[in-house]
Order: C-alpha cells, then sequence, then structure tokens
C-alpha cells in the first residue's frame, strides 16, 4: 500500500462487491478489464544449474508422471506502478519524520483528500504525499507523535468507468481492517486508526520499512532470506482459520476459467483440464488468502514482514497467494523451488488447487501485458509469461493423468 497500490481492473460481469478480476494500475501501459486477481519475478536470470528439471518433475517442482521440460528464462521486466512515488529513501537511511513538500500537498487532488481526512482526523498533520495516482491517494503524516499513513479514493476516480467497482474495494479493505481488529491475524499489519466508508478515507499506522519491491516484476529479487521471511508470514496467514464468516469467497473460479476461455487464451482442453481437477477439489477447505499477495505489497520492516493492500483478502482455493508469487518471481529459481514445495507439502489436493490458481493468475498477468504497443522490454516479459503459462498447462495435464 505505501508503495505500490494494487487495485485491480473491475469486470462488468461482476457484482458490486466482487473484487475485480485483473489487478490494474500498477503495471500496463492502460487499463485492461482483466479476468483473475487475483497478484512477481525478480532476480537475475536463470542459473543453468537451477534450471535443470529432476526426472519426475516438472520446473514447478510438481511430482508427476514424466518430466517437463522448463521454460526458458529471461530477464523479467522492472515496470513502474500506478501512482508514482514522489519520495523514496536510500536504502538504509532511517523512516524518519520527512520534510513536509508544500508543493506537492498543494494540487488539487491531494487538497481534497486532505479535507476528507480531516474530517475524520482533525489532528491529522499531513507530510509528504507518497502516491497520487488515477485511483488512490496515499499521504504520510502524524497524528501527535504518531506517524500514520492516509489511503483515500482519488477525485479521478469518480469520472473512472469502474467507479463503482473502486468504491467496492474499498469498502471491502475499510471491513477487513475492521475485521482484524475483532479477530487479531498472527501476521503484522498495519493498526486501523480510523476511517470513513461513505467518504473512502483510511488511516492507519505507518510501520517504519521499505517495501520488498516497487515494481509488480521486479528485477532484483529480495535476498533469499528476506524471501523466507515473507513465505513465511504468507504461509501463517495461509493456515489461520478466523471464523467463517467474517471474510468471503473472492473468486468465482468456473467464471474465471470460462471468461478466458472464451477469449482464447485458454484452449477446450485446457478448460476441460481446469474444471476436471476443480471437480476434484469440491470438498477442499478454503484458506484466507491475502488476494494480491505481490512483493510490492509487503514491507521489510526491523520486526519482520508487513502485509499491507488488502482489498482482495478472502476465501480463495489453497495456495493462491503462492501462485501469485510464484508468477512474479520468474527471475529467482530458489524461491519458485521454496514455493512449489510448499505447494505439495498439503498432498495432492493442495498441489492440484495450487496449479489451478497458478493457470488463472498467469492469464490475467498475459492480459495484463500482452497489449499493442508494447515495448521490447515489455514483449520479453510476455514471451516470459507464455513459456510461464505453457509450463503451468503442461503440470495441469500431468496431474490430471495422475486422478
Amino acid at each position: 500500500m505505501y508503495s505500490s497500490a494494487t487495485t485491480p481492473t473491475p469486470t462488468a460481469s461482476r457484482t458490486a462487491l466482487r473484487p475485480p478480476t485483473a489487478a490494474t494500475g500498477r503495471p500496463g501501459p492502460r487499463q485492461v478489464p482483466p479476468a483473475s486477481r487475483p497478484v512477481a519475478p525478480r532476480g537475475t536470470e536463470g542459473r543453468a544449474a537451477d534450471a535443470r528439471v529432476p526426472v519426475g518433475r516438472t520446473a514447478l517442482g510438481l511430482r508427476t508422471p514424466e518430466a517437463v521440460p522448463p521454460a526458458g528464462h529471461r530477464l523479467p521486466l522492472a515496470r513502474q506502478a500506478d501512482g508514482q512515488v514522489l519520495r523514496t529513501r536510500r536504502p538504509g537511511q532511517p523512516l524518519g519524520p520527512e520534510r513536509i513538500d508544500p508543493a506537492a500537498l498543494q494540487t488539487p487532488s491531494v487538497r481534497a483528500a486532505l479535507g476528507s481526512i480531516a474530517r475524520i482526523c482533525p489532528a491529522f498533520t499531513p507530510r509528504q504525499v507518497l502516491r497520487e495516482g488515477s485511483r488512490h491517494i496515499l499521504v504520510a503524516g502524524t497524528i501527535g507523535r504518531a506517524p500514520v499513513v492516509a489511503k483515500c479514493l482519488a477525485p479521478q476516480a469518480v469520472r473512472s468507468e469502474y467507479f463503482e467497482q473502486l468504491v467496492a474495494d474499498f469498502h471491502h479493505e475499510v471491513a477487513v481492517y475492521r475485521a482484524f481488529v475483532r479477530h487479531r491475524p498472527p501476521v503484522r499489519l498495519p493498526r486501523l486508526v480510523a476511517a470513513d466508508h461513505d467518504r473512502c478515507v483510511l488511516v492507519m499506522e505507518r510501520i517504519p520499512g521499505r517495501p520488498a519491491a516497487r515494481e509488480r516484476h521486479p528485477v532484483n529479487a529480495p535476498t533469499p532470506g528476506e524471501v523466507r521471511a515473507l513465505l513465511g508470514a504468507v504461509r501463517t496467514l495461509n493456515l489461520w482459520r478466523p471464523p467463517s464468516d467474517v471474510f468471503q469467497p473472492r473468486l468465482d473460479y468456473q467464471l474465471e476459467i470460462a471468461r478466458y476461455h472464451s477469449v482464447g487464451q485458454l484452449t477446450d482442453r485446457d478448460a476441460g483440464d481446469l474444471r476436471g481437477l476443480l471437480h476434484g477439489l469440491g470438498n477442499t477447505p478454503l484458506q484466507l488468502c491475502h488476494g494480491d499477495a505481490l512483493l510490492s505489497n509487503m514491507l521489510l520492516a526491523p520486526s519482520g514482514p508487513v502485509l499491507v493492500d488488502w482489498e482482495q483478502a478472502g476465501w480463495y482455493l489453497p495456495g493462491y497467494d503462492l501462485a501469485v508469487l510464484w508468477g512474479v518471481l520468474s527471475g529467482d529459481t530458489a524461491a519458485r523451488r521454496q514455493i512449489s514445495q510448499l505447494a505439495q507439502s498439503g498432498g495432492t489436493m493442495a498441489r492440484d488447487a495450487f496449479l489451478v490458481n497458478l493457470v488463472l493468475v498467469l492469464m490475467r498477468e498475459i492480459r495484463l501485458y500482452d497489449v499493442p504497443g508494447a515495448g521490447e522490454e515489455q514483449r520479453i516479459m510476455i514471451r516470459r509469461l507464455y513459456d510461464d503459462a505453457a509450463l503451468a498447462r503442461r503440470a495441469v495435464r500431468a496431474a490430471v493423468g495422475t486422478r
């Protein structure tokens, strides 16, 4: 939330409270109504030793009857998020109170946002505009001596064709933070300070730390120790079992498969294989997921990882957050191997659920990036995404063959 919010692009066929089917506003050159949520490759180019696939496993690290050749490893594309970060800190620089930036605080959009913030937090003192995007505005400030961050719906969003969905997602995030006040999760997240449901204003504590990445598909991966810590936080959240009525399912899997099939991203066989796996997962308990587990939505704080930007939190098939991380960590084969091992540690059902999630996540990323007018770097990323998608399809077919 602090550096790269991942607000999705709504889909016309969804209800007001249904999450959008693609994470938009961050990377692509334009907004594209997508299909699933659902959302970071990073690191260096693939190492030859890591790219070898052991007999009896796919490059996903999942056990299958036949070995599947690995996808090509290419340098991922670093892309900016929807809202530009107006002030950043050098690595290792303490967070501390920032210098007030009068120019950034005087733009019409920010002044309108500050007016809304003042209605619920009269003591809020703005200090820095963290991001001024087309969907959200983030302003860092203080209440007394306590550092806080205020998140508001941008005035430009009112004129967006997706305004109703953006409002629904904002309301959902407010509801999630309020639910976390009553049912504290076992992971670190910002504490709710105040919220205005009608004006779409959310004020929460500001936790010192740096984003694990500032781009959706970053070039440089976190260190192995940081990756382990982030995966540990995600898994801790996924294994938490709050009361079933606190959160709602956030993804209609049959609808997503039908949508990608209708636009030609999934073949008849692909759709049939995914539906076959879904049928076998009918009695599998859903899992609480962040829903947008991008590295840009995770802070590396002195006390450990902090998860932010909870607009898509809810019940998913097991392994959804792992699938998002696998999809964006294309440059880190070691991290992908860890994710694959976690995905299959729960048995065959957990593996199959992870594969269904992975295919839908990769379809969404392709829909985001494969657009007219892409530059050379983006075309490299598109080819990499297609390679990953082909690999995931083969893994799904192998999984269906073991049924």
